[in-house]
């Protein structure tokens, strides 16, 4: 039945117009929508498909990265012996190769000093003042007393503010807040508490305490003054043999006798050696180079079916989502090509993967020569290192070339450099020593020179920092002994070391004076003294001098003027070199002209290669959003599509309500023609 208006009137065609109008409408519309179907199928395929690619990209750059190393070509490996004379704690890439033994006749110790004690650790002192720790090396008498203390300039002083209100506690906790190694802890003893102070172990690096107040005395451990303390422990140095060489550390820790192996020593034991040897293991470098052929035929296998034609279990031809993709192709092209071709940069008689036994078959994917392979790992070693892994020289030995940040953008090659200026540090020369009993010519005060007597304080400015007053009060029997204590205070002011700010102080037995000079390179290098006690320019030290700033290094990388800053050498912005670091020593101006060269290694070639086309610019980034545009669009037309339809069928149903309106129209007229001949005048009807 209808369901026409007029239909269910009872008049009409009698024709479903509804359904009729819904069938061609569907009809029309079937083939455009299973097109715009079947196209988003195909996107969404190759959406599928990139991210398959790119996640089989960033695999192979996974293990690039350890190919990429110089130290999986530098691994080593040692063969220790079981002991517990020594522990091993590391053996680091590139560490020195050879045969060792070693014996241990005397391991390091800390000094160790234990003060007076109290019983609240938590009450006030009622103490106030500076408490001045040196380090140094103490000399004793047959007694073990301190006698005399060498100072070890190469430790800055600690200078400890002990103010009214502050506890045992406070103490330790201000003396460990300078994070100088010394260790200060209260300890309970019996039923009272004592301050333990633990400096770094040792012979050079036992304290000296002094203080400025009377009230402090009790802390004081010094040739005149250690009632109060009591040194539990002596500091002392480890000593061993190497190869029956005699050598002295300060620490068990054990990091800079062979190089790249550190070890522990655990006790003496004298007359036992301990023999080793450490050597090369290529076999850390071969397993990465293997890794690296199977990650790579694994990703040439995903992607020859991502952008080829293979066959499915049922023998049938299945196209590659990313066939007829010109991007994809282009990125893998890309990645065999390298493969194929030379290292840029690199000269050697091995520069490419063929050279090593590494070859390309007709599939594409790579094989291992294992006779050409083994010679290569076995004869040309370094040479292999070289063809993976990046390097960077320089023929001047006075010009050292590291990798910055930007070195991924850095082109591969041998470029000419020159330093037409060594960087330089700012100093300042004091003048002659004139304080009484110095002998000129010497270094010798006859008598000592008190300096607690007088106002043998100035102030100093490094670097652009002012120091706090810094006062010599001790008793020197030298000039050696003055300058080591005018480093170790100076380098000790809290406002220079929070500064970063230093000086090497130099004694010139020529001149009779001081030097000082900062330990920072470049323009911003500068010393001063901003204040000068009264008895202190009888060292030679006075507000008056002039000293000598610092400069940058300057030269040419590249044939461009290079940016210096400090000792540090740049190449121009956006030069081929850019990404280099030249790090410039006094002395390099003397070579004249020299060459640096830098190659990132077929590792880092790759590596940077899947960089630019993962990149959020790069050439797949690109492809997919002209994917996702498509499917955009695809979403577009099925609107447009859906308003086409939706007004085609508003046609439809306008033509076929106007059609019904006709035949009601002729139904109409019939009902009204029948009788008519009945109802027409003057006419009979037959009985």
């Amino acid at each position: 039945m209808g369901s026409n208006i007029i239909s269910t009137l009872g008049a009409g065609s009698g024709i479903d117009t509804s359904s009729l109008v819904s069938s061609l409408v569907e009809v029309s519309k079937a083939p455009q929508e299973q097109r715009l179907d079947q196209k988003k199928e195909s996107l969404d395929a190759q959406i599928s498909a990139y991210g398959t690619l790119k996640s089989s990209l960033s695999e192979l750059q996974n293990v690039l990265s350890p190919l990429g190393n110089n130290d999986t070509f530098n691994a080593r490996s040692v063969a220790f012996p079981e002991t517990t004379v020594i522990t091993p704690d590391s053996l680091d890439a590139d560490a020195q190769t050879g045969s060792y033994q070693i014996e241990v006749t005397q391991v390091a110790q800390a000094q160790s000093l234990a003060t007076s004690t109290v019983s609240d650790p938590d009450a006030d002192m009622s103490k106030s003042g500076t408490l001045t720790i040196k380090f140094g090396t103490w000399t004793y008498d047959g007694s073990d007393n301190p006698q005399s203390f060498a100072l070890n300039d190469s430790k800055s002083a600690l200078n400890i503010a002990v103010e009214s209100g502050d506890t045992l506690n406070d103490l330790a906790e201000k003396i460990n807040d300078e994070d100088s190694g010394i260790q200060a802890t209260v300890l309970k003893v019996g039923s009272d508490y004592q301050l333990m102070l633990t400096a770094p172990s040792g012979e050079a690096n036992a304290l000296e305490i002094t203080s400025d107040d009377a009230s402090l005395s009790e802390f004081e451990f010094n040739a005149s003054n250690y009632a109060s303390v009591t040194e539990t422990q002596q500091g002392e140095d480890a000593k061993l043999k190497v190869n029956g060489l005699e050598l002295t550390r300060e620490t068990n820790s054990i990091e800079d006798v062979i190089e790249g192996f550190n070890f522990t020593l655990n006790k003496a034991s004298v007359g036992e050696n301990i023999n080793f040897s450490i050597e090369n293991d290529k076999s850390v470098g071969e397993q990465a180079v293997r890794d690296f052929v199977e990650a790579y035929n694994t990703f040439f296998e995903t992607a020859n079916n991502l952008t080829g034609f293979t066959r499915d279990e049922d023998n049938k031809v299945v196209r590659g989502s990313l066939a007829t993709d010109s991007s994809a192709k282009l990125v893998i092209n890309r990645v065999r090509d390298m493969l194929t071709g030379a290292v840029p940069g690199l000269s050697n008689d091995i520069s490419s993967l063929t050279n090593i036994g590494i070859r390309t078959q007709i599939d594409g994917s790579l094989e291992i020569d294992e006779d050409d392979f083994s010679a290569a790992f076995k004869d040309n070693y370094d040479q292999v290192e070289a063809l993976f892994a990046t390097q960077v020289s320089s023929t001047n030995s006075n010009v050292s070339v590291t990798v910055g940040s930007y070195a991924q953008d850095t082109v591969a090659g041998t470029y000419s450099a020159t330093v037409t200026a060594d960087p330089a540090k700012g100093t300042i020369s004091a003048n002659a020593i004139t304080a009484t009993g110095f002998a000129s010519g010497t270094d010798d005060f006859s008598p000592s020179l008190d300096t607690s007597a007088g106002d043998y304080s100035f102030k100093v400015s490094i670097d652009g920092t002012e120091s706090d007053t810094i006062t010599l009060t001790g008793t020197y029997s030298s000039a050696e002994d003055i300058r080591s204590e005018l480093q170790t205070l100076i380098n000790g002011d809290s406002k220079l070391k929070s500064a970063g700010a230093a000086v090497d102080v130099a004694y010139d037995s020529a001149t009779d004076s001081f030097s000082f000079t900062s330990r920072t390179y470049g323009t911003s290098s500068a010393v001063s003294f901003t204040e000068a006690g009264t008895d202190i320019g009888g060292l030679g030290i006075a507000t008056n001098l002039t000293g000598t700033s610092g400069s940058n290094a300057a030269g040419t990388i590249d044939s461009k003027t290079a940016f210096g800053s400090g000792e540090v050498l740049l190449p121009e912005l956006g030069s081929s070199p850019y990404g280099l670091n030249l790090t410039v020593r006094e002395g390099a101006t003397a070579s004249g002209s020299f060459s640096i060269t830098f190659t990132h290694g077929l590792a880092g070639e790759i590596s940077n290669l899947i960089d630019d086309f993962l990149s959020s610019t790069g050439t797949i980034a690109k492809r997919e959003e002209r994917i996702n545009s498509d499917l955009s669009d695809i979403e577009t037309d099925r609107e447009e599509l859906e308003t086409r339809m939706t007004a085609y069928q508003a046609r439809l149903t306008s033509q076929f309500q106007a059609m019904e309106r006709i035949v009601s129209s002729f139904q109409s007229t019939g009902n009204q023609l029948d009788g008519l001949n009945d109802r027409l005048p003057f006419t009979a009807s037959k009985n």
